[in-house]
């Protein structure tokens, strides 16, 4: 039996065009208006009826042990439901991202300023905040470990854990470390083949992610004995992961829910609130809802690794490089976190996108009893791109080349080998990106003549009228890998459901993919509207009802849950086309969805997809997993460790004035090969956020520590840049496709954030001649005042 409306192949003209609306189109963002407007509704904002307030006493020092704990005259302040500490844990009292070496509580010792050592539930915060005050803890406070000459001599300075609490496979206070040869490595013979040697050392401060939204969730007990928690985070299925043990619950039997997030960049990969939240919840019987204050915030998620680097480089004089030998050290902080990963990347991708024959790296992450550090957008690449990058900007200045020309001299390409013995097999255009960039029409010159002095470093304060300011122009390039890597099974998963609503075929799309502002639920609609041929799509609220969509970080969630969705709608595609051939025994082997209908190429429009539905539905879940990766060999740091990689060039623009030490960013112009880009609009707005976060780093955010005491947690103290520092970001976007991904695509976030900073210090290096090994670059490095 034929459908009842077969038509000409003409008539496939209309309805042929995929949806503007689909992959390739740029549909406005459905929470967009929302958060201009002030109107969405962020985790912070949730409430509910006879909900109490949890609050966390906190530690003043940053290394003590704790002699004593006495919660009696809390206890007795009106309107308190409970206190509780690590005695109060039902389950196992360690959880970790990587390494389960971080207490819930704090047991007898504190390692960093702001630990959380007991948790407070009262009916409202005030009342939480008088009661955390009567908390009395006896510390013995003992000499921080904060440096990584102290952390290296654990027999003089002591261990941050002791060796039998030792969880992690590092050893003394070295949480992790990777090493990396290749060609002949680094030795006397390979230095002599070398016409010229530079070296250098370089610094990057503690970054903080500074998302808006501070942490924030409501924790529910429910009747079963479990608890809901609705929550801001970036990957909710290891959040339940690390929660259940804790309180002793199955994980079935703890259930999250994506709340409104303000924000991520890595700072909430972690767990912040949600085990204290749940553990006030379970005890008392309520609901109780925790929101940080911003300097709690800034004790409550780990923040960028601070990294001492020591780099050398050597070339022969028509600029070939010859090797590379290097060595990075992470400040992790008192808890492992992220810092396993971080030191992998750092280790993998620290030479940067060259080709070198010849490379000795070592990595290493350290514990110390400074703030912990974990995941920030770019991790690990980041801080070695500074290094790298400002090798190259000395090594051409030592062959008297032009600092783009040596670096495409050496740029790798697709086919190149990276120095973990990975080939490149997929499009590389390092050369490319970098011409790009240069071609770019520069901003006009300064014209100190007829300046306007609101456009000058400072000036909106009205500080110069032109005296002390000079010009300067910087390129840098970056590598960053995309996905999970080192063998981890990195998967997600997408359940599509199309039925027909309100007499419209409609497409459910449901994942546990949380949206932290990157767009990806309008990448998902996008995806389901391609591949289904459907206008209208919903989106399901992310919760764990569904299998885990991984983080939301590494770049990686249009490629790994994008993939997921694009596989899940492809099977609800093919069983509805099943659908129809048991129903009308159609024989056409090019039968699609368009437009609502299903067609085929050479009879035309078949039948409508409501009729073919009916009031039945296809609903069917599908997991997405990348091409398996290896862990790197330990001693050589040989494997195929990362799933893709993407690069991004700079060319940054800066005015300085010297006199004053002010920077002000003219213009960063970004050329990024995205493989495909799904949704132009956003990824447009991925690169130029993620260069201005670059733009941060290089001259204004930094986490002062001193002592192991954190001196500036707050927006006042801790700058970030705002509209008025953003620079016009121009931006190339090219499309090479990765045959190995979804669409062909490549993630897009991170690339940018790994690559401006170093171009920015790059153009103040050629406005001043000087040399600024560290970011953030401060005014007074600039002015010679330190």
């Amino acid at each position: 039996m034929s459908a009842r409306t077969i038509q000409g192949q003409k008539n496939l003209q209309d309805i042929r065009q995929a949806s503007k609306d689909g992959i390739g189109g740029s549909p406005l963002r459905p929470d967009g208006n929302l958060k201009v407007k002030g109107e969405f509704a962020y985790s912070s904002d949730m409430w509910h009826e006879d909900m109490l307030w949890g609050m966390a006493l906190r530690s003043p020092h940053p290394r003590a042990n704790i002699l004593s704990v006495d919660i009696s005259e809390a206890l007795k302040v009106p309107g308190v439901y409970a206190v509780l500490t690590h005695d109060d844990i039902p389950g196992t009292k360690y959880y970790g991202l990587e390494i389960q070496d971080q207490p819930a509580l704090a047991i007898d010792k504190v390692r960093y300023h702001g630990e959380a050592i007991a948790l407070v539930a009262a009916d409202h915060p005030e009342t939480a905040r008088r009661a955390v005050k009567k908390i009395k803890v006896e510390y013995e406070v003992l000499t921080p470990i904060t440096t990584e000459e102290q952390c290296l001599d654990p027999e003089t300075h002591g261990y941050v854990h002791e060796p039998h609490e030792y969880k992690s496979h590092g050893s003394g206070n070295i949480c992790h470390s990777q090493k990396l040869v290749s060609g002949l490595g680094v030795t006397d013979e390979v230095r002599a083949m070398a016409d010229v040697i530079v070296k250098g050392s370089y610094e990057v401060g503690m970054q903080d992610q500074a998302f808006l939204g501070p942490e924030s969730g409501l924790a529910v007990p429910s009747e079963d004995g479990g608890v809901d928690l609705y929550i801001a985070t970036q990957w909710l299925h290891v959040d339940r992961q690390q929660m259940a043990p804790v309180l002793a619950l199955p994980e079935e039997k703890v259930r999250l829910t994506l709340a409104g997030v303000g924000g991520a960049f890595g700072g909430r990969e972690d767990l912040s609130m949600q085990i204290h939240a749940c553990l006030l919840a379970l005890h008392t019987g309520k609901p109780v809802k925790i929101v940080y204050a911003r300097d709690e915030s800034f004790f409550g998620h780990v923040h960028r690794h601070p990294a001492t680097m020591t780099y050398e480089h050597g070339a022969t004089r028509d600029g070939k490089l010859v090797f590379a030998d290097c060595r990075i050290v992470l400040d992790g902080g008192a808890y492992a976190s992220a810092s396993p990963a971080v030191v992998g990347n750092a280790a993998s991708l620290g030479h940067g996108p060259y080709v070198i024959p010849n490379v000795r790296m070592e990595a290493i992450a350290l514990y110390s009893n400074n703030p912990s550090c974990g995941a920030m957008r770019g991790f690990g690449a980041v801080q070695a791109c500074f290094g790298y990058e400002s090798q190259m900007d000395k090594l051409a200045v030592e062959l008297g080349m032009d600092p783009v020309e040596l670096r495409q001299l050496n740029a790798m390409a697709e086919g190149d080998f990276m120095p973990t013995g990975q080939q490149i097999d997929s499009p590389a255009p390092v050369a490319e990106l970098l011409q790009r960039v240069k071609d770019m029409p520069l901003p006009p010159p300064l014209d100190l003549e007829h300046l306007d002095v609101r456009t000058l470093p400072g000036a909106l304060s009205n500080t110069s009228h032109g005296e002390g300011i000079v010009r300067g122009i910087g390129y840098s390039v970056g590598i960053k890998n995309v996905g999970f890597s080192e063998g981890f099974d990195d998967y997600s998963t997408a359940r599509v459901r199309l039925e027909v609503i309100g007499g419209e075929p409609v497409a459910m799309v449901h994942t546990a993919m949380a949206e932290v502002g990157q767009g990806g639920v309008t990448v998902h609609a996008q995806i389901a509207r391609t591949e289904l041929g459907v206008e209208q799509v919903t989106i399901h609220p992310a919760n764990t009802e569904v299998g885990s969509a991984g983080s939301t970080s590494a770049s990686r969630q249009t490629y790994m849950t994008g993939g997921a969705v694009k596989l899940a709608a492809e099977a609800v595609r093919q069983a509805l086309i099943e659908k129809g051939r048991r129903r009308y025994g159609w024989q056409h082997r090019d039968i699609t969805l368009v437009g609502g209908k299903v067609v085929s190429e050479g009879a035309g429009v078949l039948v409508p997809m409501v009729d073919l539905l009916g009031d039945e539905a296809i609903d069917l879940t599908r997991e997405h997993h990348h091409r398996p990766t290896v862990p790197f060999d330990k001693e050589t740091g040989q494997g195929f460790g990362h799933v893709q990689y993407t690069f991004c060039a700079n060319r940054a623009v800066v005015d300085v004035d010297v006199e004053l030490g002010l920077v002000k960013v003219v213009e960063l112009t970004a050329a990024q090969d995205v493989g495909k880009a799904l949704n132009p609009l956003s990824v447009v707005g991925q690169i130029q956020g993620g260069c201005t976060q670059a733009l941060g780093l290089a001259v204004m955010e930094e986490i002062v520590v001193k002592d192991g005491k954190v001196r500036n947690a707050s927006f006042t103290d801790y700058l970030i840049p705002t509209i008025l520092d953003t620079p016009p970001i121009p931006v190339d976007v090219l499309e090479r496709p990765d045959p190995n991904a979804p669409y062909g695509l490549r993630g897009v976030g991170e690339a940018p954030t790994v690559s401006a900073t170093p171009s920015i210090v790059a153009a103040i290096r050629n406005a001043t001649g000087l040399a600024l090994n560290r970011v953030p670059v401060r005014p007074e490095h600039l002015t010679g005042t330190l």
